[in-house]
């Protein structure tokens, strides 16, 4: 079968090879994958990872083997799972305790956005807890996961503030669910009960300042490349608040990852979350498309097709 494996030495960074078939284990179906989407943490381990890894893990398909132990859905069902890697491949073994059926109405594309951005979002809102008329500030809010938080963080009836690097990155913020959409942290307004952190560096230091009393500050990332330096004194005022480091695959029990997926699937099918596409490609062609995610040239998830 076909399989993009990773080429860190050449300009395009991945090479469409023939590869073995995947292995399941007794818990793993085998999918046909139909699509699948790009996260900007892969843009970091294509570069990190040696020759002939095989990247990916957000992918959509169709069943074509069933788990041995009777686990799982049948064959010809449509999912929407997550793997470790080997994603971006004609076909993947897949957890059956990773994944989510897909009603017809839910498209591939649509449902390829959900499983690291989709999930990491809601994990992180739930974090806040009851957000109805609360005050949520969301940094690096035109990405991938910012998209999603904004709009499960408005859901939940919160007040959100969005920060992008960028004026023209702000489009269609608004439509999701922001109230207020700012391009520094410096111009947040007000103490925030929930703040989603990706950037680190001095926009770390500057939400620990803005965080309310009994407040949580949930921290992903660190876009920026900075240390952050915090003074204890910050906290002087803050009284209660939290500051915890939020890690993806650490998150939940084993079967929390298909519990999850199931909860964001249905939220698309009841129109309710809108997975905010903002590239849709051949798989053919992700070595050329990798500068424009690195550059951040694209709003919203980008979503590969293999057919």
């Amino acid at each position: 079968m076909l399989a993009l494996v990773n080429t860190p030495t050449k300009q395009t960074a991945v090479e469409l090879r023939d590869v073995a078939e995947p292995e399941a284990a007794a818990d793993e179906v085998i999918v046909a994958v139909q699509t699948f989407s790009l996260n900007r943490g892969e843009l970091y381990l294509l570069k990190s990872r040696p020759e002939g890894w095989r990247p990916g893990q957000d992918i959509a398909g169709i069943v074509v083997q069933t788990a041995a132990d009777g686990s799982g859905p049948g064959e010809g069902t449509r999912i929407v799972g997550l793997v470790d890697s080997a994603g971006w491949a004609q076909r993947v073994a897949v957890s059956t305790k990773r994944l989510a059926v897909l009603p017809d109405t839910v498209s591939f594309a649509a449902a390829a956005t959900l499983p690291v951005a989709g999930r990491t979002a809601l994990r992180m809102v739930r974090l806040g807890g009851s957000l109805l008329g609360r005050r949520v500030l969301i940094t690096g809010a035109a990405g991938g996961v910012g998209r999603f938080a904004v709009q499960l963080a408005a859901l939940a009836g919160a007040e959100v503030t969005g920060i992008v690097g960028r004026p023209e990155r702000a489009a269609g913020l608004r439509e999701l669910g922001a109230t207020a959409v700012i391009t520094d942290i410096q111009e947040a307004d007000g103490l925030f009960d929930l703040i989603l952190e990706s950037v680190g560096g001095s926009s770390l230091a500057a939400a620990v300042r803005l965080v309310a009393p009994e407040g949580t500050i949930v921290v992903f990332g660190n876009t920026s490349g900075e240390d952050t330096t915090i003074n204890f004194q910050s906290f002087v005022g803050h009284q209660g608040a939290r500051l915890t480091p939020f890690f993806s695959y650490l998150s939940g029990s084993p079967a929390s990852f298909g519990l999850d997926l199931a909860s964001l699937v249905s939220l698309i099918e009841e129109g309710k979350l809108n997975p905010q596409i903002g590239l849709e490609e051949s798989w053919h062609k992700l070595g050329q498309t990798l500068a424009a995610l690195r550059d951040r040239q694209v709003n919203g998830k980008v979503v590969f097709h293999t057919a």
